[in-house]
This record gives structure tokens, sequence and C-alpha cells, in this order.
């Protein structure tokens, strides 16, 4: 490969405005596909085959209109309660809302309060007039009693003297008494009649008792009157709800902030996810840019791999942004190829840069040294980026889609990265030509031939970067001891770590979306800022008032569940054969109560289904989410075992070396635990949470511990690469074991260090995005390229091969003559252009460009 590579960095030398011009063809051609066809990116993180996705799939097919997302706007009062102005000015607001196109409904908090009140109030009339009608009831029936006695009286006498009493009266007095007993039978029928319409009113004013019942732990207008919600529905999924009408919503129902009250908006309403960089993320590449320019020392030098970042980006990414129109995609995904294709293009261009810069200053062509540049540098890069490319692509292997179009989406970045580094770099190297290095760098440049120099360079850079080398390795045991407790220290909070997808109490302190979620916590409980779902399949039932019993004996069953604040009938399919149920726990949507109540509900499914006959299930956004994140946690160990396996297995390839694979492997470990305990000591228990904006410390987001392990691979894979490789290298050629690791280091270490805090810097910057999910993943990411880095590739893995010596490169010979022979630094390249001409020319001459 290194072979080919040389000839492919010898052509965009020599036809390098042709690869210019193709480079710039493919970015006009990117963005205009990605302008054209771009679709809606999303929040939406559903796996199918979770129990929330099939039921939400079943609702969909029986009570669609069930299914559209929900939105909340708060409205509150400063300055005390509701005035009937404000009330109306509300009302109007929520009117033009639920106009708009791609509205369902709107629930007017006011309104529906006063419907609340006016059906209790209706309520306790009911009861007022059953209590009026049993009692005329009871009255008449005593009346009748009392008629009816004296009927019998009459009778009786009637029937003592008959015998005196002509025929005639004695038919009279019969047909008399007979009409009497008539009347009143009649009169007790219409009692009977009265006592059953009685018996059913009572039925359904207990009904309504019932349902207000249930009702009552929902609230519109909090205690104090201070604070309203009201509910959005949407027509289709939040995820799928246009900026348009996210906007329009907005738009519509901020008049009522003229009437003196604060209007704020939930998360599902506000969210805007089309800006994926921010100030933040500029800063980053400030730092990169500072980092550059002083290992580059010159402008033009520096900002190549800046150039080379941001060319390989707007493929890869515009490429993203294109295919969003026929693929749904997580909001995410061109935010973590953003974060990638920064880091790796700025990173592997460098490598080839500096390699050139090098070979320059001692005397090589320019056309020679770009293109062994390309062979040698290019080489380690196009194997650092399969690496990479291989663990992001490998996220397909749990079969969660949203995370394979993640990790393929985040692959084909950095694949683009890789090819700009290995094309347009060597191209644009043979336009910059002798500006690469500065006039002040050519004056001290040495005279000497290329093979000279690089051992005169080896002897220089040991001797320059002794200080650290020299520390770990003169004290190797304590070292690693040292290392291995810190990490381990780190990595302590990672026992704890809990999994969830962000909330509204995720969001920035000063935003509307935080506010909304914060007020109705306060005001109406935690558990309204997460209702979940509850759907219930009933038997076939033709009386609608025993179906309306059914249906709240059900909703009786889950409100007696712990941790259950209310549970209200919320609406049943024309077929009467579906029922749902909104359930409010008490407390938050992230909270671990919450997650064991969908757990219990799923229990409790069995015995409610024995006591009703009614089948129930648990869906929602809030049972979804949880799903979700148990799905992930179960594919994560499968996912660290690819790694796992994979890092030994190329590592075996490369080093060809037992021990050296397993030390780097376990030191990718350590830096992943250690990576993750300081992520959840931030945003989860909220240490140092006021610098990096965490309002509300919550679980950390679900699929940041599968990326975190497939990211860090790649890139702690590249540094051992970068460092290891030049250790082989001089033990191959000679030096002592313990020797070579030293100068190997010091041969790697100033470049990966430049590589590696550019890398973090990149990073780094995401921590403070203007999207809150992005934060968490920046810094873990961050941490952990600084930890690998700096703890175990520049640290760890130094002292511990220099501890094991010899044993460091030790194979079983059976298996050293099956390996294939992966000349990752483009050895035998070197030879071979080095026997083909070698020669002695001062470096002033030699880089000319032709």
């Amino acid at each position: 490969m290194a072979f080919l590579l040389y000839r492919l960095g010898t052509f965009a030398y020599r036809r390098r405005w042709w690869v210019v011009s193709a480079w710039l063809a493919v970015m006009v051609a990117v963005g205009s596909s990605a302008v054209a066809f771009s679709g809606t990116l999303s929040n939406n993180f559903t796996i199918p085959g979770t129990e929330s996705q099939r039921v939400l799939n079943q609702l969909r097919d029986t009570m669609p209109e069930a299914v559209g997302g929900m939105g909340t706007i708060v409205f509150q009062n400063p300055d005390g309660e509701f005035t009937p102005a404000q009330q109306e000015a509300v009302g109007a607001a929520l009117t033009d809302v639920g106009e708009l196109d791609g509205v369902e409904a709107v629930i007017d908090p006011f309104q529906t309060a006063q419907q609340l009140a006016d059906s209790r109030a209706d309520i306790e009339n009911g009861k007022v007039e059953l209590e009026a009608g049993a009692r005329e009831l009871i009255d008449g029936a005593a009346q009748l009693d009392a008629g009816q006695a004296q009927l019998d009286a009459q009778r009786a006498q009637f029937e003592a003297g008959k015998t005196f009493l002509p025929a005639e009266q004695i038919d009279a007095t019969v047909a008399q008494l007979d009409a009497a007993q008539a009347e009143i039978d009649a009169q007790r029928r219409q009692l009977d009649e009265g006592q059953t319409d009685l018996d059913a009113a009572r039925v359904e004013l207990e009904r309504g008792e019932r349902l207000l019942e249930a009702t009552s732990g929902i609230q519109f207008v909090s205690d104090d009157g201070t604070t309203a919600v009201a509910s959005v529905q949407f027509t289709t999924a939040v995820d799928a709800v246009t900026p348009e009408t996210r906007e329009a919503v907005q738009e519509a129902a901020n008049p009522a902030a003229e009437a003196a009250l604060n209007v704020e908006y939930s998360k599902e309403i506000v969210q805007d996810i089309s800006e994926i960089f921010g100030p933040a993320e500029v800063i980053g590449l400030l730092v990169a840019a500072v980092v550059l320019l002083v290992m580059l020392g010159t402008l033009v030098a520096a900002g190549l791999p800046l150039l080379m970042a941001i060319v390989g980006v707007g493929v890869g990414v515009g490429i993203t942004f294109a295919l969003t129109g026929i693929i749904q995609m997580s909001s995410i995904s061109p935010v973590l190829a953003l974060m990638l294709g920064l880091a790796v293009g700025i990173d592997y261009s460098l490598f080839i840069v500096n390699r050139h810069r090098t070979q320059l200053l001692h005397g090589m062509p320019m056309q020679e040294s770009i293109a062994r540049a390309t062979g040698t540098a290019g080489n380690a890069v196009l194997f650092a980026g399969i690496t990479v490319i291989i663990a992001l692509a490998a996220l397909a292997v749990p079969g969660l889609p949203f995370l394979t179009i993640l990790g393929l989406s985040a692959a084909g970045t950095v694949a683009v990265a890789v090819l700009v580094a290995l094309t347009l770099t060597p191209a644009l190297l043979g336009v910059m030509g002798r500006r690469v290095i500065s006039k002040r760098r050519w004056k001290t440049a040495p005279a000497v031939s290329e093979a000279e120099a690089n051992e005169h360079a080896v002897d220089d850079s040991y001797a320059a970067g002794r200080g650290w080398g020299g520390m770990v390795t003169r004290r190797p045991l304590l070292t690693v001891l040292a290392g291995v407790v810190a990490l381990g220290v780190l990595a302590l909070p990672a026992l704890e770590l809990r999994v969830g997808l962000p909330d509204g109490g995720s969001e920035p302190a000063d935003s509307t979306a935080y506010e909304a979620y914060t007020l109705v916590g306060e005001k109406f409980g935690e558990g309204t800022n997460g209702p979940l779902l509850v759907v219930g399949e009933l038997p076939a039932i033709e009386d609608e008032g025993e179906r309306t019993d059914l249906r709240l004996d059900v909703a009786e069953r889950l409100a007696e569940i712990g941790d259950v604040a209310a549970a209200v009938p919320a609406g049943i399919s024309d077929d009467g054969r579906t029922a749902i149920y909104q359930v409010i726990p008490e407390e938050g949507p992230a909270s671990e109560s919450t997650e064991q109540l969908v757990r219990d509900l799923r229990a409790e499914a069995g015995s409610i289904a024995d006591a009703t006959g009614v089948t129930v299930s648990v869906t929602g956004q809030t049972a979804a989410n949880i799903d979700v994140s148990a799905k992930l946690m179960e594919a994560m160990p499968l996912y660290l075992g690819i790694v796992v396996g994979l890092s030994l297995v190329l590592l075996l390839l490369v080093f060809r070396s037992i021990l050296v694979p397993l030390i780097a492997t376990a030191g990718f470990l350590l830096s992943l635990l250690a990576s993750f305990g300081a992520t959840v000591a931030i945003y989860q228990w909220g240490w140092l949470g006021d610098f990096f904006g965490v309002s509300n410390p919550g679980p950390i987001l679900s699929f940041l511990p599968i990326i975190l392990i497939g990211v860090l691979f790649g890139l702690a894979m590249d540094y051992q690469m970068f460092l290891v490789s030049g250790m082989r290298e001089s033990f191959v050629h000679g030096r002592p074991a313990r020797e070579a690791v030293r100068v190997g280091f010091s041969h790697g270490a100033r470049v990966v260090t430049a590589a590696a805090i550019i890398m973090v810097s990149v990073f780094a910057g995401f921590v403070f995005s203007h999207l809150t999910m992005v934060r968490p993943i920046g810094f873990g990411l961050a941490f952990g390229v600084l930890l690998d880095a700096f703890v175990v590739r520049m640290t760890l893995i130094p002292a511990a091969m220099h501890l094991l010596g010899r044993w460091a490169w030790w194979l079983p010979a059976w298996l050293d003559r099956i390996l294939p022979d992966v000349d990752v630094e483009g050895a035998r390249l070197v030879e071979k252009t080095d026997d083909d001409g070698a020669r002695r020319v001062p470096a002033s001459d030699a880089a000319g460009v032709r």
C-alpha cells in the first residue's frame, strides 16, 4: 500500500491543479445536493421491537389522532392571579394556535378548568336533586302505603257487610274498590319507574364522581392561580414537526405576553436542531489553529490542516444532509460527523505535512518529499482512518437503526477526511512549495543526506525529549501504578452510571424550555413534565355505561400503583375496543422512580387483565426513552467485545507482538472507564455544574457510552500506532528494547502531542454547544482523548514497555510465520527509494518547486 500511496502522492503533485479542481467540483456538487435534497432532522430515537414502539404502532392504526406529538405552553402572571383580561388574552392566543396547519388540537387551561368546575357543580347539584327525588319517592311511597291501607280497610269493611247489601250496590262498591286499587297500582308503578330512573341517575352521578376523582390529579391552572399550562397536540410526531410549525406556534402565542404575562415554551416547541455549528465550536477551531501555528511556524502551513478539515467536513456532512431527504436521521448524526471530521481531518493532514516539512529540511526534493510523505505518513493515516471507520461502522452490529445511521454517517465523514488527506493535501503542498516552512527555519536547515539526517534527528529527538520520556521510563513501575490508580479513581463514578434521554431540565438555565420545565414541575408536580401513555385493549361490550365503568376500574387500579400521581381515562377508539390513559408519575421523566414505575406498570398488567379483562401496555415519549436506554445498555457489552477483539487483532498485525496489543487494549479500557466516570460526575452528579452549564443533573445520554467506546477506540489506536510504531522501528533496526522505547517515543511525541491537543480542542468546543444533547458527548470525547493520549499512550504505555523489555515484542514463531507483514510506517518504501536515489543536496536547493 505504501508504494501505491507513493504513486498517488506523485500524481497529486504533478496534477495538483486537476486535483484541486476535482475537489472543488465535489464540494459544489455535494453542497447543491444538500440544499436540494436535505430533509428534517429529528430527535426520535425509537428502536423497533420495544414494547413502547409496538404499542405506538398499534395505536397508530386504531387511534391515529392520539399519537400526535404534544408540546406545552406555560403562561405565568408574575404579579399574582390571572385577571379576566389576561385569561381572555390567553384564550385568544390559543385560538390562533389551534387554527395553524400542523396543529391537531389545543387545550385551553381556563376553559378546561371552568368545564371541570362546572362538572363538579353539576354533580353537586345532581346530588341535591337526587336527594330531593329520593325523598319525594319515599313520601310518595308512604302516601301510597297509607292509601293502600285505607283501601284495604274499606275492602275489609265491605266484605264484612256485603251480605246485607243489594246486588246492585255490591257491584258498584266492588267497581269503586277495584278502580281505587288500579289507581294505587298505577301510582306504584310510577314510583317504581321513578326509583329506576333515580337509581340510573345515581349510577351516572357516581360515574361522573369517579371520573372527576380520576382527573383530580391533573391541573391546568396552579393552586395559587398564577400559572396556567396549555397543551398543543400536533398532527405528527414531535420529531416530524417542521421548524415552520414550531415558529408559527410561538408567533401565535407570543401576543399573550402583551397582557403582562410570561410565555414559556416546552422543548418540543422551541427545539431547533437545524444549526449544528455555533460560537463554542469556533473557539475550539481557533485553539487548534494556534497549536498548528506554534508547531508549524507559518500561517500557510498552519492553515493547510484546517483547510483540509473544513473540506472534509463540508463534503462528509454535506452528504449526510443530502441523505436526510430519504433517510430519517437523528440530529446527533451530522453533529458527530462534524466533530470527528474536524478532529481527524486536522490530525491526518498534520501528520503528512509534518513528515513533508522534515524531509524538505533534510534536503529532499519537493516532488520526492511529497510522494514519500504520502507513502509513509499517508500509509499510517490510511491505516488509522480504516481503524476509526471500522469502529464506527461496527455501531451497526447491535442492530439499532438510528445508531447504525449515526455510525455510518460518522464513518463516511472520516473516510472523506482520509481521502482529502491523501489527495488534496499533497496537491496543495505542491502549490504552496517552500512556504510551508518559514524563512527563519530555512536558514537553519542542515545540509545532510536523508539517511544521516534521520540518524541525527533520532539522536537529537532522544536528547530533547528525554525529559518526559526519560522520567516515565526511569521509574516505570511507579509510573504504571500511579497512572492506573489515578485512572481507577476517575473511573469510580462510572459505577453509578444511569442512562436516559434529555428532557427540558437538561436545557440551559436561561432558555425558555428550561423555564417551562421548571415552572411545570414547581406548580403542577414533576411528573407532569413526563406523562406515561397506557393503552388498554377492552373486551367487546355493547353497553356504553358498562364500558365506562370498566375504563374507570382500570384507571383506579393504575392509580393504586406506587409513584402514580394520577391515572386519567383520556380517550377511546370508535369501536370501543381501545382505551388510552394518561398516567402522571410522582417524579420527573428522568427519575429512577419513573423508570421503575414503567417496569411496575408492565408487571401489573397480568393482574389487571385477570381482574378486569383489559390488557394494558405502556408507551409514550417517557416510556420510549426508557426502552431505548435499556436496549442500548443491552447492546453495549456486545459492541465493547467487538471493539476489544478488533483492537487485539489490528495491533497484533501492526506490531507483531502478543503483549503490546494487550497493554494497548487495557490502556484503552482504563481511559474509557475514566472518561465515563468524569462524565457521570459532571452531568449526572452535577460536579462543576455551573461551569459546564449543567442546570439539572440527570442520567447520561443513553447512546453516549456506546459512542465513546467506538470513537475513543479508533482515536486511541491512532496514537498507539504513531507512537509505538516508532519504538518498534528502532527495535527492529538494532537498538536495545528499552532504549528503543525512549527513542521511538521521542521520535513521535511532538506530533502526537500537537495532534492530541488539537483533537481535544475541537471536541472541547462542543462542551458548550448550543445543542445541549451534544455537550456531554463533546466532554466525554475531549476528556477521553486527553486521558488516552497523555496518560495512557504517552505515560503508561512507554513505562509498561520499558518494564517488559524484549518481552514486549515476543511473538510465537508459528504465529509470526502466518501473520501478514503490515508495513504501516512504509519502511520498505523508504529503503527502496533510498536505494534508488539517495543523494546529498543542500536543503535550500533541494526543496525548490519544479
